[in-house]
């Protein structure tokens, strides 16, 4: 067989190496060549598998579809290799919390005594996963675009907010793209209140422990990790032993330590306004020092304009969205810091001990960073050579 494989990043790189180990001749694509180029490169080809960076209605695949070659995203193609060897899938979707949600999964289900590999948007690309008797996958809109058989015993949807209106062209598709989760799901864990057919969930919910995650969005997170648990069989005792345990995952609302009696929280991973909006709510009884901004993403920062309460002491603002914030912030102090290297360092001079400073930007990365992880760790260096620089 001979399969394009269509954006090189992380995934598609996945997809190309299992396909060359499956015997396909394999032809690589980073970017749009042009048309004549990208027709030239379908000669023969059976398969395109495109990454989830990659927009559908790129020419390549257009090309692709108008000569009926089938076009899967990165996510069918691994469920393709999986399926057959019997692997049970639990699949995660919605606006935030995926990550932490399906960590919190693996780790329920590893407590059991399962065999658990988590992967998808989160990491590890599905295609790159050999073996496992259980898969926690997270699923993004950009991944559920181009599915066509992928199933899962269990199908989670979280929450649904505007994001990536950018590259969906407004709500309602987005929507429609996260709700193909349970074309093929046999169960739907859903949010109390969506009016979605499924088992319902809230952060209201008796829980067989409290989390140790921080923040009510996290209570929501594990109740819906609960009740996919269940649905899977999972007793109490694992459950509740998991939630007592389970710290979060890095870049969001992750405690860097302090300096100087200042808390300094990474909530890199808050890359749309929704996401900030919990890291506030998590926040709001302490006085907070907040560094917001990156790359837009079509959002309007107007609820988060409404939401910033007088707890917050300053606000720095960095990165390609810093006028559009200011904009919308317009009545509250704001310092144009630029970059997250200034904004820490200003921020740092304002507060005081027991306060917060917190990075939340609301928006995405690419402005400045390769992605959200690699901000947050440059903002994770920051901190550690501050707390250097301020060492007795």
């Amino acid at each position: 067989m001979r399969a394009l494989v269509y954006g090189l990043a992380r995934s598609g790189r996945a997809a190309a190496d299992r396909l060359g180990e499956r015997g396909a001749e394999v032809v690589l694509v980073d970017r749009s060549l042009g048309n004549e180029a990208e027709l030239s490169l379908l000669g023969g080809v059976e398969l395109v598998v495109k990454s989830p960076g990659v927009p559908g209605e790129a020419p390549l695949l257009a090309a692709a579809r108008a000569r009926g070659i089938p076009v899967w995203s990165e996510l069918e193609l691994g469920w393709s290799l999986l399926a057959p060897t019997g692997a049970r899938f639990v699949a995660v979707t919605g606006t935030n919390g995926k990550s932490t949600t399906c960590e919190l999964l693996g780790a329920i289900l590893r407590r059991a005594g399962r065999d658990v590999a988590v992967a998808g948007n989160i990491g590890t690309p599905l295609s790159a996963v050999g073996e496992a008797a259980w898969v926690v996958c997270e699923v993004s809109s950009f991944q559920l675009e181009d599915v066509h058989d992928f199933a899962c015993e269990v199908a989670v949807l979280l929450n649904l907010e505007p994001d990536h209106l950018d590259r969906h062209g407004g709500f309602a598709a987005y929507r429609a793209a996260k709700l193909r989760i349970f074309e093929r799901a046999d169960v739907a864990v859903v949010p109390a209140g969506l009016g979605l057919d499924g088992i319902a969930f809230s952060a209201e919910d008796p829980l067989p422990a409290e989390p140790l995650m921080r923040g009510l969005h996290n209570r929501a997170n594990a109740a819906a990790a609960t009740a996919a648990a269940r649905a899977v069989g999972v007793g109490e005792q694992a459950i509740a032993e998991t939630l007592r345990a389970f710290p979060g995952i890095p870049h969001r609302l992750e405690p860097l330590g302090e300096v100087g009696g200042i808390r300094y929280v990474n909530d890199s991973k808050a890359t749309n306004v929704a996401a900030a909006l919990r890291a506030l709510a998590a926040y709001v009884d302490e006085p907070v020092h907040l560094i917001l901004g990156g790359s837009l993403k079509g959002e309007s920062f107007e609820p988060l304009a409404r939401a910033i309460g007088d707890n917050v002491r300053s606000i720095h603002l960095v990165g390609e969205a810093s006028a559009s914030l200011a904009a919308a912030l317009a009545g509250r102090e704001t310092a144009r810091d630029r970059t997250l290297s200034a904004a820490l360092h200003h921020a740092a001079a304002q507060a005081r001990a027991g306060e917060v400073v917190l990075l939340s930007p609301a928006c995405a990365s690419y402005d400045q960073y390769e992605n959200f992880e690699q901000r947050g760790e440059e903002f994770r260096q920051l901190v550690a050579e501050l707390g250097r620089e301020r060492a007795p």
